[in-house]
């Protein structure tokens, strides 16, 4: 079986969940090639597991101090390369094409007559799930940017809906927790900003990622360049996050069971949608702007999540070998019997 997954790059939610896809599809035998778009080619980083992946320009959006601007994100678009990328994909030779969120594939399948599987956060949003922040635009972005003849959609909770939980990866619960290292990834805002907010807790560890070169003259606060694995090595024993509302790192932070502090982008419905959704099910703290109160009140409140989430990505690999029939109310029922929630007390 032969399967081309588009992947799009412009945060690293959507990579994070194709490396645990990547994996499982080829423990399974399957011959996958990756196309990742969004962002320029030399921006990627750890890309290693995608075994030779295709890189085109596709579409993007534009933010600009935690926003995201509609009228720069179309100003910014390049229609004419994103017709060239998309005439230039050749589909023929694959059985399946997947789309988690990514335009060149899906429009590229759709000109050439070829169904899309749509596996993604993006695709719970078509069902009655919370949803915060909907308006003409958006509503048109999530119908038309990367459509798809079949949508699986992910989320923290079912919400009485067929969706089913994160994809993420699995590890063991850490069992040394360091309870004032906080991990802060808000690659939207204005990093020398981020840390202002932050210099007066110095009773507090602060890592920040971020994708621009900045530095801190705090002690209590360090400043590191993107790394999927020094991330991940940090993530592992803090405490909780401080983040933008993007779906995976919120489920990694869950499944972790690190607290949580969300401040979505402005203007973004799926962020606020998520920022709604964890304040609904208690699984974080939500600040809409940057706030050093609520982020003062956060820090001192020990309060976390841990969830359980089974190996989703696995799943999808065997229901997809399956000839994937349609997800009835008991398959996805037994799906979320074997996810567990735990309040716990740092």
């Amino acid at each position: 079986m032969r399967i081309f997954y588009g992947v799009q790059g412009t945060g690293n939610g959507h990579i994070t969940r194709a490396r645990v896809m990547a994996k499982e599809l080829y423990a399974s035998g399957i011959d996958v090639t990756f196309q990742f778009t969004g962002r320029p080619a030399d921006k990627y980083f750890d890309m290693e597991i995608f075994n030779g992946y295709q890189s085109r320009t596709g579409l993007t959006f534009h933010t600009e101090k935690g926003q995201v601007s509609y009228l720069k994100t179309a100003l910014d678009a390049k229609p004419i390369t994103f017709i060239k990328d998309m005439k230039s994909l050749d589909l023929s030779g694959y059985d399946l094409v997947i789309s988690d969120f990514e335009p060149v594939t899906a429009w590229a399948a759709k000109s050439q007559k070829k169904p899309v599987l749509g596996i993604g956060h993006q695709y719970a949003f078509n069902h009655k799930i919370p949803r915060v922040g909907s308006d003409p635009i958006a509503d048109q972005v999530m119908k038309y940017f990367a459509p798809a003849d079949k949508g699986v959609g992910l989320h923290w909770h079912h919400f009485g809906q067929p969706i089913l939980p994160p994809i993420i990866d699995t590890p063991d619960t850490p069992k040394n927790i360091i309870k004032n290292k906080i991990i802060v990834y808000l690659p939207f805002e204005d990093q020398h900003e981020v840390i202002r907010l932050l210099s007066p807790f110095e009773n507090f560890e602060f890592h920040i990622y971020s994708p621009e070169a900045v530095s801190s003259k705090f002690n209590h606060i360090t400043c590191n360049p993107l790394s999927r694995e020094g991330f991940q090595k940090d993530l592992y024993n803090s405490a909780g996050i401080i983040s933008n509302a993007g779906f995976e790192l919120a489920s990694e932070a869950l499944q972790l069971g690190k607290k949580i502090l969300a401040k979505p982008l402005h203007a973004q419905m799926e962020q606020s949608s998520n920022a709604a959704a964890l304040k609904q099910l208690g699984y974080g703290h939500i600040m809409n702007d940057m706030d050093i109160d609520v982020i003062e009140h956060w820090l001192h409140d020990n309060h976390a999540v841990h969830i359980t989430y089974p190996n989703i990505a696995k799943v999808l690999v065997q229901w997809i070998q399956n000839g994937m029939p349609e997800m009835d109310t008991e398959f996805i029922e037994a799906i979320w019997n074997t996810v567990e929630v735990l309040h716990i007390e740092r």
